[in-house]
């Protein structure tokens, strides 16, 4: 739900609504997500928590508390709460992204790549699941599955800077620097900021 940022009106009729119906779980995270949007995060989490008890059917609440978890550097935490979200939801492909990048960055590639795999079963257009899941593997080291990976994305979203420059880092993790330079520079035609050691690396390798 979009919710206005400066909508106070809107913050004092789900605060009534609670006074009316104290259990009420769309008040409890449409409140939640006006408290998340102005930085309040452990208000915020107090009321999405509060919704996902008092309905069976909140995966937003958990997909937020995730979120929410991230900005606090709490991963297992983000873990947890996508894994909810997901339990209520099978089907929600952006609920397995999200798992599958926590699992990436808490350097858990094969949780992170069966999490990630499935959110592209549920909905293959996801880029950022595929720009994760190179990276996956080359966590994994697993450096010809990532290329593999990496071709794929690029084949669909071909201006996703990204994804680009993940597939630059595992065709030079191959020793092939002449499709990371190729793919380095799509990057950043595209306007992406590579890493300025990646491009130092890529310059002892590109000399006549």
């Amino acid at each position: 739900m979009n919710i206005p940022q400066d909508s106070r009106e809107f913050m004092e009729e789900q605060i009534n609504m609670l006074k009316q119906n104290p259990e009420c779980a769309n008040a409890q995270y449409n409140l939640g997500v006006w408290l998340m949007q102005r930085g309040k995060l452990n208000e915020a989490i107090d009321l999405f928590e509060s919704a996902i008890a008092n309905s069976g059917r909140m995966f937003e609440a958990c997909v937020n508390l995730g979120y929410i978890y991230f900005q606090l550097g709490e991963l297992d935490m983000v873990v947890q709460a996508n894994q909810k979200a997901v339990e209520i939801e099978p089907r929600y492909a952006r609920g397995y992204a999200n798992l599958g990048f926590a699992y990436l960055q808490l350097s858990q590639p094969d949780e992170a790549i069966a999490a990630l795999c499935k959110a592209i079963e549920i909905n293959p257009d996801i880029a950022q699941a595929w720009s994760n899941l190179i990276n996956a593997y080359i966590q994994k080291e697993d450096i010809d599955q990532a290329i593999t990976v990496g071709e794929k994305l690029v084949a669909f979203a071909p201006d996703f800077a990204l994804g680009l420059n993940n597939l630059a880092v595992a065709y030079y993790l191959k020793g092939n620097y002449a499709m990371a330079l190729a793919y380095v520079n799509k990057a950043q035609n595209l306007g992406f900021k590579v890493h300025p050691d990646f491009l130092r690396a890529l310059e002892l390798h590109d000399q006549p």
